[in-house]
């Protein structure tokens, strides 16, 4: 996508990072793979890391016309504008969508997890067209992308672990890499690392708590401030680290590092088709088209993206 564009550019950005936001409060779907599929990977990595700390050199001066014009450049030279509008996308949907996808997961989980494997799948099946494995290199990335996202989505691996602000911080770090790396989901590693429960529960709380201040009680709100920046540290750190090494790898080696994210994505397969299998119960022809609706729409939807998105770029 163009960098300059109307309001339906921004909108459309902004809609992109609410399905972003939707897909990494699901345990088993990556927000990342959802910025694959809507053409924006690459946007998103190369405004990542062209983030610059020195601009705020341009602050002191932020009262006069040349100053707020120099800082507007960099901002722009940065794609700031693109982040800022995307990561509002993500936010408001983790605030607002999260209770809707727990609600959809919780009740009706097959059809849902149905869904997100016809997305997933149909998502891989669709980039893979447009990545050649055809050399050896290529071949081990996409067999370890595969094996390693396979081996994470291992449901056995969970397991509760008492919550501190270390732990928060690393949480942060770890799971914030679903945003970067397709097929692996943030909420799951959240799982495994014993956070699901309470990390979700930020929003929550920090809301609790502003209402709480606005009554003239400080405290809930400090208490919900104090994981929150731990959290949110720690996904800062792990973001930007990860950004890096992928726009690394995908200036060195890029046909070799799409081979392994795709393949991330078909590894990552096994936790939706294991909760799909878990919650289906006796196989029968409600059972089936139970299950089979949702993951052709998800399948469908990828392909008419795909098909009729002149803004796709792979």
């Amino acid at each position: 996508m163009s960098r300059s564009g109307g309001l339906r550019a921004w909108v459309s950005i902004y809609l992109k990072g609410a399905c972003m936001g939707a897909a990494d409060t699901v345990p088993g779907v990556s927000g990342g793979t959802i910025a694959v599929v809507v053409g924006i990977y690459e946007r998103l990595i190369a405004a990542l890391t062209a983030l610059d700390p020195r601009a705020v050199r341009h602050l002191g001066a932020i009262h006069t016309g040349a100053g707020r014009a120099a800082l507007a450049a960099e901002l722009r030279q940065a794609d700031v504008p693109f982040l800022f509008v995307l990561g509002l996308g993500v936010l408001s949907a983790a605030a607002t969508v999260a209770t809707g996808m727990h609600t959809a997961v919780t009740q009706f989980p097959a059809p849902t997890y149905a869904f997100f494997f016809g997305l997933i799948g149909a998502s891989a099946a669709v980039l893979y067209r447009h990545v050649d494995v055809d050399t050896g290199l290529r071949v081990i990335v996409a067999v370890v992308g595969f094996s390693l996202a396979f081996l994470v989505t291992d449901p056995a691996l969970a397991g509760a672990r008492p919550t501190t602000l270390p732990v928060l911080f690393v949480a942060g770090a770890i799971a914030i890499s679903a945003m970067i790396l397709p097929g692996i989901s943030g909420a799951f590693l959240l799982l495994l690392m014993g956070q699901y429960e309470y990390a979700s529960g930020i929003p929550r709380r920090t809301a609790e708590g502003v209402g709480a201040a606005l009554a003239g009680d400080l405290g809930p709100l400090v208490d919900a401030l104090v994981p929150l920046v731990a959290f949110g540290s720690g996904a800062l750190v792990g973001l930007l680290s990860v950004a890096y090494a992928v726009r690394a790898a995908l200036r060195r080696y890029r046909e070799a590092t799409f081979a392994f994210l795709v393949s991330l994505m078909l590894g990552a397969l096994r936790l939706p088709a294991r909760e799909v299998a878990r919650h289906v119960g006796t196989i029968s022809p409600e059972s089936v088209a139970t299950v089979g609706v949702p993951a052709v729409a998800g399948g469908l939807a990828v392909v008419a993206l795909d098909r009729y998105s002149d803004e796709l770029e792979y």
